[in-house]
């Protein structure tokens, strides 16, 4: 039995992991909405160099709730040869 609980609780932990790490592309950042702590939003407006996109993040908590910064960070496009 403790194999069991240990297999599905890994797993969920696991599926938890996986659903925070990803991160949406957008157009525009008036259309990321709420923004959770730790989330991150892709944000291709063409502000940043070509070959970057836009990192959005909510950074830390306050008293309006949640702070937002943002970076340049490379393009993951098509892997190439």
């Amino acid at each position: 039995m403790p194999l069991r609980h240990a297999t599905c609780l890994s797993l969920l932990i696991a599926i938890a992991l996986a659903s925070t790490a990803s991160a949406a592309t957008i157009g525009r950042e008036q259309d990321i909405g709420d923004l959770k702590l730790g989330q991150r939003v892709l944000v291709d407006d063409g502000t940043c160099p070509a070959g970057q996109v836009r990192e959005v993040r909510g950074a830390k908590m306050t008293d309006k709730g949640v702070s937002r910064t943002s970076s340049c960070v490379p393009r993951h496009g098509p892997k190439t040869k």
